[in-house]
């Protein structure tokens, strides 16, 4: 048996078989490749049928698009009749060019074999160019409505954004890993974690890889996971899940947290470009305009952060509004869709967080803001035991409970930082989504289990 393929083979030769056996398959985005007059043989799900008074225009979806095949022939419009949008069948039929039709060919004269029972009809007109039903139905019936192109758009960015992230930190020399998603202990607080029946023992579902990476940076020195997270926050807001995708990484010999903004930059510009490569159809179905990656994101330091929206400067965090006040600043400043904010103070910070020196007030930390969003956070992390030793004291941490993340430290570890990605929330900003789960495969969220 031939395996799928993703390119034409047309033609026919004694050698080649039976003389019944349809061309290999093409994809759609591929029919104008085919020489017209030869036969070709497409494979998809009945997108629409339109039914004029001579001749019925079949629309097939598959993978890479949309191919028109056009049906004159009585018993096949019968046939045609009998199958339903979204009904997955096999068309052969000659190659015709026609500038009218998607991608510029279509088929006429063709042959479709149904290769499932008649569909049942979708919860919504997927045949649609824009998504008729509200937000509800989709997540209600996702199973199908995510093939509705659009919706499937904005899961193509996702793809190609963790494409590009690991083909950047790959040509940077980082190990890709994957960390447990059981743990013992909670990364960082244990008010906001799932708990779960370990054989008789309590353990939680991963808040992050964290703990994990610092210590594989002791092995590896780089290292970079794409895995899901999961936040026990009773949040019901359009930004928040209690399942997403976290695009981590972290590294060793660092100066300081720059350093690792550096390193986020590249991370960055690296999904921008897998966009470009591998999703620019999708972009472009959904109007997306891709950021310029500045060769140096713009920086500010929390206190002048607030300074500039005009906040208390005793505030520990940014609100939402000061995170879009502060795009806003950097877009008229700087002309960038990017600010990191750094410094943050050390009372809003994980225990593993490193002080600003000269001034532990602040931390050697940042967020990213992405188009008026929190899209990353990331820093310097404490790497001598000794520090880790008053930061537990100071957290009232018993230390046993770290034990085994502990050990990386006490054997040497070099002074490192990372930071993590919120997957879900970068594809949200690129496409303008009003809420999160938009762009979300089967949302988590305080209601939702399934599907």
């Amino acid at each position: 048996m031939q395996p799928p393929s993703s390119t034409a083979t047309t033609g026919s030769s004694p050698s080649d078989g039976p003389t019944d056996m349809p061309p290999a398959r093409v994809l759609a985005r591929d029919l104008a490749s085919v020489r017209p007059g030869e036969r070709a043989t497409l494979a998809g799900w009945i997108h629409r049928r339109r039914v004029l008074a001579s001749v019925t225009f079949l629309v097939l979806r598959d993978r890479s698009g949309l191919a028109q095949v056009v049906v004159k022939d009585r018993e096949t419009v019968e046939q045609l009749a009998a199958l339903p949008e979204e009904t997955v069948v096999e068309v052969t039929g000659a190659v015709s060019a026609n500038e009218a039709a998607p991608g510029g060919a279509e088929l006429v004269e063709p042959r479709v074999v149904a290769l499932t029972e008649p569909a049942v009809a979708p919860p919504a007109e997927l045949w649609r160019p824009t998504f008729g039903a509200g937000l509800p139905t989709h997540l209600d019936h996702a199973a199908v409505t995510l093939r509705h192109p659009r919706h499937r758009a904005a899961w193509q960015l996702a793809g190609a954004s963790m494409r590009g992230f690991r083909a950047a930190l790959g040509a940077l020399e980082f190990t890709e890993i994957a960390t447990p998603k059981l743990v013992g202990t909670a990364t960082e607080s244990g008010a906001n974690v799932f708990t779960v029946d370990y054989f008789g023992r309590t353990a939680f579902l991963a808040q992050s890889p964290q703990l994990y990476k610092q210590m594989l940076v002791g092995v590896f020195e780089r290292v970079f996971e794409v895995g899901p997270v999961f936040r026990a926050e009773p949040h019901d807001t359009v930004r928040h899940l209690a399942q997403y995708t976290s695009l981590d990484a972290e590294v060793g010999f660092v100066r300081d947290h720059r350093d690792v903004l550096a390193v986020l930059r590249e991370a960055i510009a690296g999904m921008v470009e897998g966009i470009r490569e591998h999703a620019a159809d999708a972009a472009a179905l959904l109007g997306v305009e891709l950021p310029r990656v500045p060769e140096q994101f713009p920086v500010i330091h929390f206190s002048e952060a607030l300074a500039k929206v005009g906040a208390d400067p005793e505030e520990p965090d940014l609100s939402p509004a000061h995170e879009r006040a502060l795009s806003e600043w950097a877009k008229a400043a700087y002309d960038s869709d990017f600010l990191a904010v750094e410094g943050y103070p050390m009372g809003k910070r994980p225990f593993y967080t490193h002080p600003q020196p000269g001034d532990e007030r602040w931390s050697n930390s940042f967020d990213l803001l992405f188009r008026g969003l929190e899209l990353t956070t990331g820093g310097q992390r404490l790497h001598r035991p000794s520090d880790y030793a008053v930061a537990l004291e100071r957290t009232g941490t018993d230390p046993s409970v770290l034990a085994g993340y502990l050990e990386a430290f006490a054997h040497g570890m070099p002074p490192h930082g990372g930071f993590a990605i919120g997957l879900e929330r970068w594809v949200g900003r690129l496409t303008g989504a009003e809420n999160i789960r938009e762009v979300t495969l089967f949302p988590r969220d305080l209601h939702r289990l399934e599907p």
